[in-house]
């Protein structure tokens, strides 16, 4: 089980207070794709992920990035068991969509790029420590399957 310190919960709670799922979410999946293009191959039923303008636009790739932190939310209120909360998520991806596990590590850093970028000055480096160690646990909790 992680510890979390009574600054890490309240960081990880403000953040997901303040950002807007239905823009962070969207950006951080569409950056995901076009950074690194070969987590695309997932995604075929999708439709034009030809470039990044297609990519952006692409109403497929929006629900599905405002999806993604929707999940997060779910992680955000069960702090004290990620691992357990993402135990079907964790079997799905395995099983059944036969992610590479990697990829996960590849959205959480982008979603921590975007992140920063909206709360710009705010997100200091206790800050962004907190949330990279909220989504390694994620990250950890979405692979377990895996091992």
């Amino acid at each position: 089980m992680v510890e979390w310190t009574d600054f890490e919960r309240d960081t990880i709670k403000d953040i997901f207070s303040r950002i807007k799922y239905d823009v962070v979410g969207p950006a951080a999946f569409a950056r995901c794709l076009v950074v690194y293009p070969w987590t695309q191959r997932y995604f075929g039923g999708f439709g034009n992920l030809d470039n990044a303008a297609a990519i952006k636009g692409n109403p497929m790739v929006s629900k599905h990035g405002t999806t993604i932190i929707q999940g997060l939310d779910r992680a955000v209120k069960n702090m004290d068991d990620i691992e357990n909360t993402y135990t079907e998520l964790s079997v799905l991806h395995s099983e059944k969509l036969h992610v590479d596990p990697d990829n996960f590590k590849l959205l959480a850093d982008c979603l921590t790029i975007v992140v920063a970028a909206q709360l710009g000055k705010e997100f200091t480096g206790e800050v962004q420590a907190a949330f990279q160690k909220f989504l390694a646990v994620v990250v950890s909790s979405l692979g377990r399957q895996y091992h």
